[in-house]
């Protein structure tokens, strides 16, 4: 791998990871945020089932990661996957546009069309996360780390981790009145079109490693390596940085999973565009222009900082009420929330064997993914069902997020000093 402190990665490969960063981003906005409010707003309010959503489409997504990051090691090529994974996953996503309860109504009649529509977009998000995770989370994350080296990922995670608040920030920007219009199947036209054509152009902008270390060993060990107790007793640092990822992770899914429901319907903030882009925005830059801080300063330093931003941003959120302290709590709450994606990001790939490269994506969706999704949004509904909140709409009272579930990320998060501190201490030995 190129290493000396004058190597650059050059036009190409920013291209190549800001474009497929962010429509990567832009349909895991769309499945992990506006999905959340599909199946709200036109087929059930029941909280489970968006925590059931989540956690089917998680474990298809570890699955999808685990079997693609392992095949792309073993083959050394990651350009094939993810160029048709992005054409797949573009065409997925447009097919939600075709599930709703009165086109299920009008297909069986004498069936539950409710039940039979939730179950069919629960299925279409495992197969769109089965796609989307294979050539996103697998794929291109592998090739990011085979193509960068320690003293740049600081900058390039920086870049990377604000690519989910500049996807939110365009999606509120140019397709939510599609959404509140009710207009559905447009959004999801629209999303999937710009995924497909992606994918047909990451063919010609990525470039694969040449001689990249491959993974030995057959099939089955590729996928399980990682999982094994040896593969933890020789690579300590990076299994706590994993864990440290999960706590984090759950933390965030406690919340995020309802946070639009919550401002819109809990704070009434009709504006709630407004407010997502100013925070998204904002945000966005307080984390590019840290990328080199973090280079400096070191990637270990500064994950507390990071941390303590994002607990007291989620502490802000819990008494934050109009437009003005909502934008000032959600903006410290995001940047930290970012800083810290960015920093353990980084990490994680410094910590990574070359020649398990995408594997290791398999295991940060095990833990940064599988674990929090599973985990987080059934105890945001579990405090949604406890705080018993309701609004009303069109006289019917329908479930609403509070403040509380908040508290219960920050709660959550104080676990993350264990491996924390653990890391710090092995390291300063």
């Amino acid at each position: 791998m190129i290493t000396p402190v004058t190597a650059r990665l050059g036009p190409r490969r920013w291209t190549a990871m800001i474009v497929l960063g962010f429509v990567g981003q832009l349909a895991w906005t769309v499945e992990n945020m506006y999905l959340n409010v599909f199946l709200y707003d036109t087929i059930t309010d029941d909280p489970t089932a968006i925590a059931t959503m989540v956690a089917a489409s998680a474990f298809t997504a570890t699955v999808a990661t685990l079997l693609v990051g392992a095949l792309s090691d073993r083959t050394g090529r990651r350009r094939a996957f993810i160029a048709a994974g992005y054409v797949l996953w573009g065409l997925a996503t447009a097919a939600f546009g075709l599930v709703t309860v009165d086109t299920v109504g009008s297909l069986a009649p004498a069936a539950n069309a409710v039940l039979i529509a939730m179950i069919a977009v629960i299925v279409l998000d495992c197969v769109m996360s089965f796609l989307g995770s294979g050539a996103n989370d697998a794929a291109f994350q592998a090739w990011v780390t085979d193509v960068t080296w320690p003293a740049v990922r600081g900058r390039v995670e920086s870049v990377l981790a604000i690519m989910p608040l500049v996807s939110m920030l365009a999606v509120f920007g140019a397709l939510d009145p599609l959404t509140r219009a009710g207009r559905w199947r447009e959004f999801f036209l629209l999303i999937g079109a710009v995924i497909a054509v992606v994918g047909v152009v990451a063919w010609f902008l990525v470039r694969d490693r040449p001689a990249l270390p491959r993974a030995r060993g057959g099939a089955l060990d590729a996928i399980f390596h990682g999982l094994r107790p040896s593969a933890m007793r020789a690579n300590p640092g990076l299994y706590l940085l994993l864990a440290a990822w999960a706590i984090w992770g759950v933390s965030t899914q406690i919340f995020l999973p309802y946070l639009i429901i919550y401002v819109q319907r809990y704070l009434q903030i009709e504006a709630y565009a407004v407010v997502l882009g100013v925070v998204l925005t904002g945000a966005s830059a307080v984390t590019v222009g840290c990328g080199r801080l973090i280079d400096r300063v070191g990637k270990r330093r500064f994950l507390l900082p990071a941390l303590g931003i994002y607990a007291i941003g989620l502490l802000a959120m819990w008494p934050a009420r109009g437009l003005v302290p909502v934008i000032a709590a959600g903006l410290v709450m995001m940047s930290g929330f970012m800083l810290v994606a960015a920093t353990i990001g980084a990490l994680v790939r410094d910590h990574t064997p070359p020649e398990h490269a995408g594997h290791v994506q398999g295991l940060r969706m095990v833990f940064a993914i599988l674990i929090p999704m599973l985990i987080g949004p059934y105890v945001g509904a579990l405090v949604i069902r406890g705080a018993d909140a309701y609004y009303e709409d069109l006289g019917v009272l329908r479930q609403v997020p509070t403040p509380a579930i908040f508290l219960a990320a920050a709660a959550v998060l104080l676990l993350i000093a264990v491996p924390v501190l653990a890391l710090r201490k092995r390291e300063a030995a």
